[in-house]
């Protein structure tokens, strides 16, 4: 009898948890978006690309940005497919027309759509409403992931409803917006390190974004490092982000930080390869407790190290060959 994969064996009936790039890169031209599929093909799949309606559109040709978002969608550069797009906010008179233009043009091909800076889980649920509607008219039969942004007072106080709600995939941290509604209360130098991992306010809305999405199985997804060209300051905010706080993604807005990013949070290469070790063991043992170096492992590691392999084969990390074919 062939041994069970992992996924059926340690996570049989469950939903499963999103294995995703740990950076998201923003792009909101054309040219940026082009430069941005350059960079994705150069490096491979490491990163997802997020094209942007909302800061990316000029004013007055809003539909003709929607529209171009899905002619790059749509077009051979996208060649792992791998590109999302940001609709306007719910407050917006074109969120609405972002989405019809996005869904029926490109909704085969959108890794997902993000909805930014509501205020509420009810304004989340319409406009995810809205994207099922919409899709279900264009004839889909697929799930479109829906990425949020808490940024709000209103969505962090929602955080853990909105995780909860259908298709979602990823909870980002707004950190500009955020420190912005707080009105002087904390200080606008806080939008950079360390200050943005030390304030009290923002350590505790960071906390609550990571356990609102862990809760429901949803990634969190960590803010930009505003030093643009600066590689070795987001790296060091990417590893605070994953390593004090739980982040598994994070935003990239300047081509140097895909790098560090992706550098930061893939997983460390001894890990992996223990984990390897102690999967195929298992398997081995038909998923029953096992012995590795005088240590005790059962299904609560072997999950744990199961999530950890899959993300080291989207980081672009290197598995044996023996893993690759066993279960990928």
């Amino acid at each position: 009898m062939k041994a069970l994969h992992p996924d059926q064996a340690l996570f049989p009936g469950e939903k499963p948890f999103p294995v995703l790039p740990g950076c998201e890169h923003f792009a909101g031209s054309e040219k940026l978006i082009g430069k941005a599929f350059s960079f994705q093909e150069e490096k491979g799949p490491v990163f997802d690309i997020t094209q942007d309606c909302e800061d990316g559109a000029p004013e007055g040709q809003e539909k003709e940005h929607a529209e171009m978002i899905v002619r790059m969608t749509n077009s051979k550069q996208n060649i792992f497919k791998m590109a999302g797009a940001r609709v306007h906010d719910y407050t917006s008179p074109f969120w609405k027309q972002d989405v019809e233009i996005l869904v029926k043009g490109a909704g085969e091909h959108l890794a997902y759509l993000t909805i930014p800076k509501p205020t509420s889980a009810d304004q989340v649920d319409e406009m995810i409403s809205f994207i099922q509607d919409t899709a279900v008219k264009c004839g889909l039969r697929r799930e479109i992931p829906v990425h949020v942004l808490i940024e709000t007072h209103g969505a962090l106080y929602d955080a853990r409803k909105i995780a909860a709600l259908p298709w979602m995939q990823v909870l980002d941290f707004g950190l500009m917006d955020f420190v912005s509604g707080h009105h002087g209360a904390i200080a606008l130098s806080n939008m950079k390190s360390p200050g943005q991992f030390e304030h009290e306010l923002l350590r505790r809305a960071k906390t609550e974004v990571v356990a609102a999405a862990l809760s429901s199985g949803v990634v969190p997804a960590h803010n930009v490092t505003l030093d643009l060209k600066n590689y070795d300051q987001t790296l060091s905010d990417a590893l605070r982000a994953k390593n004090e706080f739980g982040f598994l993604r994070m935003w990239s807005i300047y081509p140097v930080q895909i790098d560090a990013i992706v550098d930061a949070m893939k997983p460390d290469l001894s890990d992996v390869e223990k984990g390897i070790s102690i999967l195929m063991k298992a398997q081995e043992a038909d998923w029953g407790p096992i012995q590795h170096d005088g240590e005790l492992h059962d299904r609560a590691t072997f999950r744990g190290f199961w999530n950890l392999v899959k993300r080291a084969k989207v980081s672009g990390v290197s598995l044996s060959e023996e893993a690759l074919q066993r279960w990928f």
